[in-house]
């Protein structure tokens, strides 16, 4: 039997850190962990929760890489699947406040 949707994102999210690295030498040691330690979609779910930009999302878009972040995947299926219409909204409105449209190209 093939992987729940969940396991799969949260392999998507370790996806995340090891992108960000490898193709923006950003390393999201702090976004890793939390991953690590709550699961990709508890900690997926936390950070669209939070009250202010996630370190790792400012990060990536000073480098101009918004396609490589945790929003930018969530919003896509099969991954939207897993996330509230409020959810999906945060990411979508981070993305589209920091000029990055869902096609994904960068406006930055």
């Amino acid at each position: 039997m093939a992987d729940s949707l969940e396991s799969q994102f949260h392999e998507q999210m370790i996806n995340i850190y090891r992108n960000a690295l490898t193709q923006a030498n950003y390393n999201a040691k702090k976004f890793l962990e939390m991953v690590t330690m709550q699961g990709g979609l508890a900690a997926a779910k936390a950070l669209l929760h939070t009250p202010y930009l996630p370190d790792g999302f400012a990060a990536l878009w000073e480098l101009g890489r918004l396609d490589l972040t945790m929003e930018y995947m969530l919003v896509r299926a099969p991954w939207n699947t897993l996330f509230t219409g409020e959810e999906l909204r945060v990411a979508a409105d981070r993305l589209a406040a920091h000029n990055q449209t869902l096609s994904g190209k960068s406006q930055h």
